[in-house]
Parts: structure tokens; sequence; C-alpha cells
């Protein structure tokens, strides 16, 4: 722990900086409605509110927030009372959603620093918080989140700004730093790690050395995170916009074996680079159809980052002499059955996924009516999308990938000629010259029935 620095000694209260509404550039204009609503209201009934963490973080950097979270001194139940349209979650922490139809805006209640001897309010096992809802101060508040630059207070009162973590200052350096003592704060919660490699990502920010350093020391105990947690957490990271630069950093630091390891076992092949290029082209085709406001999928997702443990278990199948539907079959099973308890894939996203891996082996198969059906599969068009990712990193040759191409857009006399010329063609036998000492040309004797 380095005592000297402020910020790594949560036991002392800091003196806040506070920037009044002249001298930083956080306008109303640029909070949702529902929030100020919230805000407004809380402080209407006499209690604080303050717009708090990324909303804060993302306005200052000019970019438009995601969500908006507010932080109070009322508890989860007083602001219940306040709110009739209230809903109380969250057991591990407890929160409360202000639904506004569709738009959700969560309000905490300002954390506490929780005594050691405090089992009601807060637990900790083996270091990890397993139960936090000890209530304190707005200054507790601050020292309990996780980077500086997420511990930014927007006062409704008078729309003054206050960082009790240097948060400014990082946000100005473009750095991702932990509060308190970087190890013990990633094993308070080791989906921290995960959280500084997004940030770094999300905001091209670097990340403090002091911050960076237990990243490469503490991935194993990303194994302690419930597995629907961990599934959360990664569309997080994949599914928004820059998936392919999130996937580099986890392998830098390690992570990527903890999260996927059949998977980096397959990478770490060197006799091949494909498999890297595949995922690689897979993540970038994610990022680029996000920018361009594109429907994106799970199921696609996960189909790309767990396809070569897939495809190298379907060829040792397939070498077993089991056909290739049933090679497929038991591969995707195989390689599901061991991903599940490291980060669980919902059914809704794992069919589709298993769908995208089966119809590989069809789309080789381009003669006669099998692509006329095929065509017509809920899945097709994934999976040829999928196909293109194959061809493009050298996997499969791209002669199929532009038949395919082609096919779709084909008229029918032309996929007529198409799937004729795929037909593997039979040679017909030779007739045998008769030759008159063959006695070919003898007349047969009459068998015994005749």
């Amino acid at each position: 722990m380095q005592e000297s620095d402020p910020l790594y000694d949560t036991t002392q209260t800091p003196s806040p900086v506070i920037v009044p509404r002249p001298e930083h550039t956080i306008s109303r204009a640029n909070i949702s409605e529902n929030a100020l609503k919230v805000l407004y209201r809380l402080r209407q009934e006499g209690f604080k509110a303050h717009l708090v963490g990324g909303g804060v973080r993302d306005l200052l950097l000019g970019h438009e927030p995601k969500d908006f979270d507010v932080a109070t001194d009322a508890t989860p139940e007083q602001v219940r009372q306040v709110f009739r349209n209230c809903r109380l979650i969250g057991r591990r922490f407890r929160l409360a959603h202000v639904h506004f139809g569709r738009d959700i805006i969560e309000v905490a209640t300002f954390r506490g620093s929780g005594a050691d001897d405090d089992t009601t309010d807060r637990l900790l096992e083996n270091g990890m918080i397993v139960r936090d809802n000890s209530y304190g101060s707005i200054e507790e508040d601050a020292l309990r989140r996780d980077f500086t630059i997420n511990a930014l207070y927007y006062d409704i009162a008078d729309f003054a700004l206050i960082d009790y973590t240097k948060g400014l200052e990082d946000i100005k350096a473009g750095r991702i730093r932990l509060i308190g003592d970087p190890e013990q704060r990633y094993r308070e919660d080791p989906v921290r790690m995960l959280r500084a490699v997004r940030f770094a990502c999300k905001l091209g920010f670097t990340i403090e050395p002091a911050t960076e350093k237990p990243l490469f020391d503490l991935g194993r105990l990303l194994e302690d995170i419930p597995a629907a947690r961990l599934f959360d957490e990664l569309l997080k990271l994949f599914h928004s916009g820059y998936g392919l630069e999130v996937f580099e950093k986890l392998r830098h630091y390690g992570l990527f074996g903890q999260l996927f390891p059949a998977t980096e076992a397959c990478l770490a092949l060197e006799d091949q680079a494909f498999p890297i290029t595949f995922v690689s082209r897979g993540l970038a085709n994610t990022d680029k159809r996000i920018q361009e406001s594109k429907p994106v999928t799970p199921a696609f997702l996960f189909a790309v980052l767990l396809w070569e443990p897939v495809r190298q278990r379907f060829g040792q199948l397939l070498d077993e002499a089991n056909s290739a539907n049933e090679s497929i079959f038991l591969a995707s099973g195989e390689i599901i059955s061991q991903q599940q308890p490291i980060v669980a894939i919902p059914k809704r996203f794992g069919l589709p996924m298993r769908e995208i891996w089966s119809l590989q082996p069809r789309l080789e198969q381009r003669e006669g009516k099998r692509p006329y059906r095929l065509v017509t599969h809920p899945r097709f068009r994934a999976a040829y999308d999928f196909l293109l990712l194959r061809a493009e990193a050298g996997e499969v040759d791209s002669e199929l990938a532009e038949w395919w191409t082609r096919f779709q857009d084909a008229s029918s006399q032309e996929r007529a000629s198409m799937t004729d010329s795929a037909r593997p063609r039979r040679r017909r036998p030779r007739r045998r010259r008769k030759s008159a000492q063959s006695g070919d040309d003898k007349p047969a004797e009459p068998s015994a029935s005749s």
C-alpha cells in the first residue's frame, strides 16, 4: 500500500475539490429528463442528490452517457417511499430502480466504510465482497468506488462538481487509476480487472502502473465470479464497438485464458496463424456493425470466440469415422459443457450458436436440392457470414464462400447450373468388347428351371 498517497489510504477523509458551475462543462441540457426528475424530487424531499459515476465522466469527455446513475443519502426504502415507480433490487448491493417506461434510473445510497466486525451490512469472504449494504457519507462513498474517474459527483443543489479522489486530474491525463490499494481492491471484486480493460479501451486511456501490475497475476480470481455475471461483463466488453482491442488486451494480461481456456489453448499454438486471424476478423466485423448501428447478437460473438476448439474437436471426431453431422453435434456439446461453468451462455443464445456451427459442414454440400433447402434455414445468413470469416482467415477455400455468394443472387436457371456443376461426376463403366475367344457370343445354357 502506498501510504504517502491519500488515494491509497481509505481511512482518511480527503479534502474535496469543488468545481463551481461556471468552471466546468456539464449542462443539465445533456442530462436525461428522467434523471433530472429523480434528482430534483429527492432534493425536494430533503435528501442529498448527485449524479455520479460514468454519466459524469462521459459528460466531461463530451460523450453521450449510456446510463445516468444517482447517489443519495436516502436509504433504498426511503427512495421507494418517494417514488411509486420504484423497485428495490439486489442482495449483494441493495439498489433502487426508478422506472420510467423502459428507462431506468438507478439510485444508490452512499456506501460507508463498514466496520470490520459488522457482518450484517458488509460481508467479505477471502477478501471478496459478498454483501455491501453499509451506508455512510458522500466522502466514504467516494472512497468505496472503484476508479477515480468514476468517483465524480454532480450536485443538483448548486450544479457543482465534487471530486474526492483526483478523478478530474486522471481524466485530464487520460489515466485509469484504482482508489485504494490495487491488489486489495481487485480481491474485493475481481471483475474490476475486466472493468479496467474496458475503460482503457473505451476511453483510450492508459492504465496507471500500480493499477496495471496486478492484472498479470490475479486473473485466477475470476474463477470465483458467478458464470452468469461474467456473461454480462463480457457483453459489455465485446459489444461496445472496441471488441478487437479488448481481446488483445485481455490476452496481454493473461485474462482471456481465464475466461476461454479451451480457445486460449488453441490460440497459443504457433504453427497455425488463422485461429487468431479468424477471431480478430470476427471481432473487427462485430465492432464495425456496432459502429454502423447494425444489430449484433451474442450468439454470433460466442460462436466466433469458441469456434477453434469446436473445429479441432470436430476434426478429431471425423477421424474416428463419425459422420460430419454427428461430429459437429458432439464437438459443440463438449466445448459448450466445458465453457458453461466459466461463462454461462443462456439457451436463447446457445442454441443459435450451435446452429451456426452445425451448418458449416452442410455448406460444403452444394449438389442437388441441398443448397435450396439450406438457404431457407432461419440461421443460414448467420452461418454464411461465419463462412465468409473462415474464408477470409484462410481456414476454408475462398471458392466455397464465393459460390454461396453467387448462389444467393443467382436466377433459377443459374442455380440449377451451379448445383449441377457441383455434383460429383460418375464415370460410366466401359463396355468390354466381345471377342470370339471369350465365349461371350455363345448362347447361354438353359438353367435348371427352364
